[in-house]
């Protein structure tokens, strides 16, 4: 074991950053490893989204849904509905088709091994091993983004980022431990999460200080450097939202792929950076909200033109059908178009 590996852990056995998926640092290094299923599912959440923000759904699914078997076999509706609002929805479809996987070719139980891991729908090399070295202890190199900055500022590496994954990746597999490797992986994301941040890394209390090269080079608060981004286009689309006289509203299944895929949504046009084409999905005295819905998405802006409208009970729409609406089964972009319809049908 390494100096560091071994300054981290002793510094993860005080410091471990308490989560629902986790067991203490005491009850691991007794032998006692977590749910490979918690594991599993916590880290799919984690992908693009913070931890203050993944505990409330984990808490949520682990009660609707306390094995892979049981997830395994709920409707695909019910879990993307469960998952509205965490966003990045092809998670939620490939979660359902690993828990699938794992239950009908593995008898329920996860491969113990980062091969067996890798074949699984939906699982790639970082899920793969952080589940291979948190759940089974294995010596696997867990590199999420708290991983790559530790390394780029421990190292004091110049170059940026992506190109600088492989070099990063290679220095934290020289550290990774044998012994204790799960919560090794652990202690370098919580050191990332809590002391070597973003902005201001609180290096006087780091464990690492004494052999980080960032730190006595005065660089630490440039790392790891990123190529300039390349500007998001901003797409344009209509989106229809009519409340029925009995207060139900219209609401269609997105298809289940693309963007979205499989959840509840407004009926509208197309997303693109031309003006969009009306598509109205019944006959109506449409409005447009005074204001638009903004989202952002990973590769693109979206700006929506809310319109509104009233309908009879006997209104026939070409797509989707009137139902009571839930907000919370509807994801972000589609909440932020009710709430800008909302104001404006109260209006």
């Amino acid at each position: 074991m390494s100096v560091e590996s071994d300054l981290l852990l002793h510094w993860y056995d005080q410091n471990a950053r308490q989560m629902p998926w986790r067991i203490p640092p005491a009850l691991s290094k007794a032998g006692q490893r977590p749910d490979p299923y918690h594991i599993w599912l916590s880290e799919v959440m984690l992908q693009q989204t913070t931890v203050a923000a993944v505990k409330a759904y984990f808490l949520k699914f682990t009660a609707l849904w306390p094995t892979v078997e049981a997830l395994a076999a709920a409707p695909d509706s019910a879990v993307m509905e469960a998952w509205a609002g965490l966003g990045y929805y092809a998670r939620a479809r490939n979660l359902l088709k690993c828990a699938r996987t794992v239950v009908a070719d593995h008898g329920g139980r996860f491969p113990a091994s980062l091969e067996g891991l890798l074949a699984l729908p939906g699982v790639g090399p970082y899920t793969a091993a952080a589940i291979a070295a948190i759940a089974f202890d294995l010596p696997a190199t867990v590199v999420d983004g708290n991983v790559e900055r530790v390394m780029a500022r421990l190292f004091d590496e110049e170059t940026p980022l992506p190109p600088a994954k492989p070099i990063l990746t290679a220095h934290a597999a020289r550290l990774t431990p044998q012994q204790r490797p799960g919560d090794y992986a652990q202690a370098v994301m919580d050191l990332g999460a809590t002391i070597c941040t973003p902005k201001s890394p609180a290096c006087v209390i780091c464990p690492l200080t004494a052999g980080c090269l960032a730190r006595a080079a005065g660089t630490a608060h440039l790392l790891p450097r990123k190529l300039p981004k390349k500007p998001q286009p901003t797409r344009f689309g209509l989106a229809y939202v009519v409340q029925r006289a009995d207060g139900a509203f219209l609401l269609e299944r997105r298809p289940d792929k693309g963007l979205l895929g499989g959840m509840l949504g407004w009926p509208g046009s197309g997303w693109a950076e031309t003006p969009p084409i009306p598509t109205p999905p019944l006959q109506a005295d449409w409005q447009a909200a005074p204001d638009i819905a903004r989202h952002t998405f990973t590769h693109f802006h979206l700006e929506l033109t809310v319109m509104v409208a009233r309908a009879p009970l006997g209104a026939n729409p070409e797509v989707g059908s009137f139902i009571p609406l839930d907000p919370t089964a509807l994801p972000t972009v589609m909440r932020k178009v009710h709430a800008v319809a909302a104001a404006a049908l109260q209006g």
